[in-house]
């Protein structure tokens, strides 16, 4: 088999279940299955994330090309691999290389997934919070924090001319923003294909697109974080409303924020769905809620400890400011892994046709 990615048809084991497409990227070889109702559909493989397109029918040599198209996608990135499908493969495929005989006998999960490459070396309680560790995802944590803190330093250094700068200065910072929103959201479809470690995405985005899903994200932060603060800010109180607003966000953003990353349209955003999805997991949600509560709470606290007064050079209060803020995206990025891998772990339960 060649590096182009070849799509062909297999029945199912169960008469009934339709067919499954087994897909090959010609970008990186990553061979993935999807379910004949993605037939004809456009999606992202889940090793590179170029967009290809699922042959519609049963052909050799049909060929799905990337495409630079960044819209109007189906979501595929996440293989299907249920027991019924994942014993299809193995009934009716002949592999033809010893890398499809290697991915073949992966040893399947006591749920019946096959755990993708990249599986925990670690308990998932620790390895959990090492997924920024990888060099992208550090990179990216350096960039999102260094680039603001060394436009501070510059701004510090020039004194009264430093509004010369304001423009240029004000432009980075927008831009650094949507990065940040985009890698986001990156780290969120990545964990969701299996990944454990941060992605090595920067050359897949543009500013529109970086723009689009910062859009999302902070209509998704509006909607379900918005009416406590607002009525906090409003009414300057505390009261038994405003804890039944604050219990809302806190029990329904981590489904919204999903679901918005997921589909990456005003679709995420359909109570019917939401609901839908939490109830069909319900133990499982709430776990999920409590162990980013229990990983938000405390670093939280620290955060919020007021230091006695000390006067300290100005530079020095930048790159303390700096420390900080890393320590936030650090766990930032803990989440948006959490999220990923709950989707990972439980899709076929929520049955998103994303």
């Amino acid at each position: 088999m060649n590096q182009a990615a070849v799509g062909y048809a297999l029945h199912t084991a169960k008469e009934g279940e339709g067919f499954v497409i087994k897909v090959q990227c010609k970008n990186c070889g990553q061979k993935f299955s999807v379910s004949q109702q993605h037939a004809g559909k456009k999606g992202r493989c889940p090793k590179c994330k170029n967009i290809l397109t699922v042959p519609k029918q049963y052909s050799p040599m049909a060929i799905t090309e990337p495409r630079n198209a960044a819209r109007d996608l189906t979501f595929v990135d996440a293989p299907e691999t249920g027991k019924v499908q994942k014993k299809a493969v193995r009934q009716y495929a002949v592999p033809d290389t010893a890398a499809e005989q290697a991915e073949e006998s992966q040893p399947e999960s006591p749920t019946g997934e096959v755990e993708p490459t990249g599986e925990r070396k670690l308990p998932w309680m620790l390895d959990i919070f090492l997924y920024p560790t990888s060099k992208p995802g550090l990179t990216s944590l350096g960039i999102i924090v260094g680039i603001p803190l060394l436009i501070d330093i510059v701004l510090q250094a020039f004194g009264p001319f430093a509004l010369t700068l304001w423009l240029p200065a004000l432009i980075l910072r927008i831009l650094i923003g949507l990065y940040m929103s985009w890698y986001f959201a990156e780290c969120v479809r990545d964990s969701a294909t299996g990944g454990t470690r941060a992605p090595e995405v920067f050359a897949t985005a543009d500013v529109s697109t970086m723009f689009e899903q910062s859009l999302y994200l902070a209509a998704c932060y509006i909607i379900f974080a918005g009416p406590a603060g607002f009525y906090s800010v409003f009414r300057h109180k505390t009261d038994a409303i405003f804890w039944l607003l604050a219990a809302f966000g806190v029990f329904f953003f981590p489904i919204g924020l999903l679901a918005v990353v997921m589909f990456n349209s005003g679709a995420a955003f359909n109570p019917v769905l939401l609901i839908g999805s939490i109830f069909s997991t319900f133990l499982q949600y709430c776990g999920l809620v409590l162990l980013i509560c229990g990983v938000v709470l405390p670093i939280a606290a620290i955060m919020n400890i007021q230091p006695e007064d000390i006067p300290l050079p100005k530079v020095l209060t930048l790159i303390l400011q700096a420390g900080f803020t890393a320590i936030l995206l650090y766990i930032v990025f803990v989440i948006a892994h959490l999220l990923g891998r709950f989707y990972w772990r439980y899709r076929e339960r929520l049955n998103w046709e994303v």
